[in-house]
């Protein structure tokens, strides 16, 4: 009998790996809901203080990244992405947990996201202590012009 070991590895990531993250979102979000970032927009937000990447590799194959940042106290989960053959097998969860230890580490008190209703990944926020704190409505613009809500989650730090 044989076992598949599911071994997730974290390391930082950075403006170099904007290839990777890209391929990752255009797989990850689905394009109807306008969720997904242009690669300009992740490359200015890496270059501002603050702003962490991570990426995630489940058997030695880069599977999923977060994108986050801390001022003044407060951390926000920006993105976080799975390739849809991965989800539901930890690697958003690793991701997830390691973006709240690096809020933490860097002094943040509370942590915030924000997430289209109706999104899979609710559940994995619920389980990790995010409480909705907030509704933006019509915030996404699908491709085809139709507009989605956002919901805002909210998670105190030790």
């Amino acid at each position: 009998m044989s076992t598949t070991l599911n071994m997730i590895t974290l390391r930082p990531g950075m403006p170099a790996d904007i290839a990777t993250i890209d391929r990752i979102m255009q797989r990850a979000f689905d394009p109807r809901f306008g969720e997904a970032w242009t690669r300009g927009q992740c490359l200015g937000i890496l270059a501002m203080p603050g702003v962490w990447l991570t990426l995630a590799a489940l058997n030695g194959d880069v599977a999923g990244f977060a994108l986050a940042r801390a001022i003044a106290g407060e951390a926000e989960l920006l993105l976080l992405a799975c390739l849809p053959e991965v989800r539901r097998r930890g690697v958003g969860g690793a991701l997830l947990r390691s973006v709240i230890n690096d809020a933490q580490d860097r002094n943040a008190t509370k942590i915030y996201l924000e997430v289209r209703r109706g999104n899979e990944a609710l559940d994995l926020y619920r389980s990790s202590g995010f409480l909705k704190v907030g509704e933006r409505l019509a915030y996404y613009r699908g491709t085809s012009g139709q507009l989605y809500d956002a919901l805002t989650f909210e998670r105190q730090l030790a």
